[in-house]
């Protein structure tokens, strides 16, 4: 049973639960009493709102009119074995109370991915250490969450991030990715083990007691991962962690990376390959397998996308 006290804890949960089913979640947007967020797969799309009230939380699916569609979500959510019916407890609220203390910590390292949603390119998972010293800086550069941001200006940023904070990447190329997800079987799981990299790597640097990483499933799965030196930190997972400066730094590093491999590919293989996994992105894969045959597609494109099905 999900223990979600509020609109927020709720959202990541269902995010979490049909991200794994490989449906696009957006971001969440504030409505009275609730939140809302476009659920898309393949071409079809609809509208998810969360409410909240003092008996609890409740998702509506009203708005998702596709019927194709609706039985898809009510089926994962189902399957998810979870009750969505919640009730504000204790526990949680405690643990909300702790977190909202990280962005006054001193040092910490934060952890972000891009390429998650692409089905073109690496999956790429940054870390960047961040103290008292560095984040004005990065706040007076126009440091934030990249999604909010440009190609051009995060790849300014980028470069002026990694020259003042300790920083890794780590690029989990296209044929090494479709070899983990064949055996693991879950993307959370392959998500856990980049977070976990990336922050073992600046922890070989420099010494820092916490770490936060947006909330993309169980936070035991990154502890899970992290080797004798990752043990002796403090893990903290929240959603929208992006507002923290050193998790939206590592989002900018994360987005340029993988922006810059893109780049690179579509170069290789004389082929613009697009963002995201809409109609345009099937579009140029046809084009691609046309041109370079159907067993590259593993060197460049995330094969477990419902998208390989309506190419081959």
């Amino acid at each position: 049973m999900i223990t979600a006290s509020n609109k927020y804890e709720y959202f990541s949960q269902i995010k979490t639960i049909l991200e794994n089913q490989l449906m696009m979640i957006s971001e969440s947007a504030e409505i009275n009493y609730g939140l809302q967020f476009q659920v898309r797969f393949e071409n079809k799309q609809g509208l998810i709102r969360v409410y909240e009230s003092k008996k609890g939380v409740r998702h509506d699916l009203s708005q998702v009119k596709d019927e194709e569609l609706l039985g898809l979500i009510e089926r994962a959510l189902s399957n998810g074995k979870q009750s969505f019916e919640i009730k504000p407890n204790k526990v949680s609220e405690k643990n909300n109370m702790e977190l909202s203390k990280i962005d006054s910590l001193e040092e910490i390292i934060g952890a972000d991915e891009s390429g998650k949603g692409d089905y073109f390119g690496p999956l790429v998972v940054a870390a960047v250490f961040v103290n008292s010293d560095t984040y004005s800086t990065l706040k007076d550069m126009g440091v934030m969450d990249s999604k909010k941001l440009g190609d051009d200006q995060i790849k300014v940023l980028a470069g002026k991030i990694k020259k003042i904070c300790p920083s890794s990447l780590v690029v989990i190329g296209n044929a090494k990715y479709n070899d983990l997800y064949e055996k693991i079987k879950n993307l959370n799981k392959l998500l856990a083990w980049g977070h976990a990299r990336a922050i073992e790597n600046i922890l070989s640097t420099v010494n820092c007691r916490f770490a936060l990483s947006d909330q993309f499933g169980d936070e035991s799965l990154i502890n899970k991962a992290l080797l004798d030196k990752g043990k002796e930190i403090t893990l903290f997972q929240r959603t929208k962690a992006e507002s923290n400066i050193a998790v939206a730094a590592a989002s900018i590093l994360a987005r340029d990376e993988f922006v810059n491999r893109l780049h690179k590919l579509s170069i290789k293989y004389n082929v613009t390959f697009t963002k995201g996994a809409s109609t345009k992105t099937v579009a140029n894969a046809k084009k691609f397998v046309s041109m370079h045959g159907s067993k590259e597609l593993n060197n460049v494109a995330k094969l477990h996308f419902k998208t390989t099905d309506q190419i081959i």
